[in-house]
């Protein structure tokens, strides 16, 4: 009998982010259960759930790779989470196979970026909207690294641009009073609003906004839209009806994409939850990492970190998302850019996509060279 390929799943499917973790270990489920059907391997998951507390990560990430002998873990959604595991996989010579949108300037040899970061999200987005509707956003953002790097970063690009923010807010994880925020937007009058909040307190805010748009159409989305990097559509049943439609959210995933790729993954996704399974971008991308991660695996040979990375760098390899490549220097999949507008069906409808952009971590200019023009679908 083969010895079984062990893989830690850790995601956290309560909490202020639950819609996004039960989505992402629905995706990470799917690919084990896709590959064991598919092939004569055996793939042993082993599940921990800290539950949106950050100290339990820790000891997850410990169970995964001491008690049960995981040198590979596909998981954690927030950075904070990814942060605070990091220093226990590179302990144990493990891989954590990461697969959420982020604010960059992080490379570990121990960790596989298969979410984007900002220069395959916020910058491409700044770069289709400033155009259309000015440099005079408003920033909100979660108090945490994630809202305080991406607003950095936003008011960096809005001064190259000769802009101005108009503003900058930041609200506890699951605080939904957002009343006074709305107030000051009103009163200021932002060209757009980068939206960087999450889980309850981005769906309340969407829900503000648009009573603010229903009383002034000046904020209604076609006149001054909220944008997201981190939105999905498992997330938008979460939002008051029909108070995102019109605002926009940059992914390298939408279930809407029309390619060859997405059109059989989703029958195939559809085979096991039904044809009105919609997939998210954390799903999709869930999926991929744990494909990358037992596809590289077998071709190696071992699940020895080290000789997995070789392995991954030298190859392009095919996932709903696209075909990827992970550069060696950073361990970043290049990823594509679509930028997608809610619909009133719960959806996203893809208005401006690019193919794969090289990751640039640290905002270095290394793939400026290599990133095409946009394609307006619409």
């Amino acid at each position: 009998m083969k010895n079984a390929l062990k893989i830690g799943i850790l995601y956290s499917t309560t909490g202020p982010y639950g819609s996004m973790g039960r989505d992402a270990r629905a995706g990470a489920e799917f690919a084990i259960r896709e590959f064991s059907d598919l092939h004569d391997e055996i793939i042993e998951p082993f599940f921990f759930d800290p539950h949106a507390d950050l100290g339990a990560y820790l000891e997850g990430a410990r169970q995964l790779l001491r008690d049960h002998g995981c040198r590979h873990i596909v998981g954690t959604i927030t950075s904070a989470a990814r942060k605070e595991v990091i220093p226990l996989v590179e302990k144990h010579d493990g891989l954590l196979w990461y697969m959420c949108p982020y604010e960059g300037f992080e490379a570990n040899e121990n960790v596989i970026y298969v979410g984007g970061c900002p220069s395959q999200h916020l910058l491409p987005l700044f770069e289709h909207l400033i155009p259309r509707h000015g440099a005079r956003p408003y920033l909100v953002g979660a108090n945490y690294v994630w809202g305080w790097e991406m607003n950095r970063l936003a008011r960096e690009l809005i001064a190259n641009a000769g802009g101005e923010v108009l503003g900058e807010r930041y609200l506890p994880l699951e605080e939904t009073a957002v009343e006074r925020i709305v107030a000051d937007i009103a009163q200021r009058r932002p060209s757009f609003i980068l939206n960087n909040l999450i889980g309850p307190s981005s769906y309340a805010f969407l829900a503000a906004i648009k009573a603010l748009g229903d009383r002034d159409p000046a904020f209604r989305p076609g006149n001054c839209p909220v944008v997201s990097c981190d939105l999905m559509e498992c997330e938008l049943g979460d939002i008051a009806e029909g108070a995102g439609a019109g605002q926009l959210c940059a992914a390298s995933y939408f279930d809407s994409l029309d390619t060859a790729d997405n059109l059989a993954f989703k029958e195939r996704v559809a085979a096991v939850y039904g044809s009105n399974r919609r997939i998210s971008s954390v799903f999709a991308s869930a999926y991929s990492a744990v494909r990358l991660c037992v596809e590289a695996i077998l071709s190696a040979g071992s699940d020895e970190p080290q000789t997995v990375r070789r392995k991954l760098y030298s190859t392009a390899w095919q996932t709903p998302l696209g075909p990827l490549t992970v550069d060696p220097e950073t361990n970043h999949a290049a990823l594509p850019f679509h930028l997608g507008r809610i619909n009133g069906d719960n959806g996203f409808d893809v208005i401006a996509s690019r193919p794969a952009i090289p990751a640039d971590p640290y905002l270095t200019g290394r793939s400026v060279r290599s990133v095409p023009k946009f394609r307006v679908v619409s």
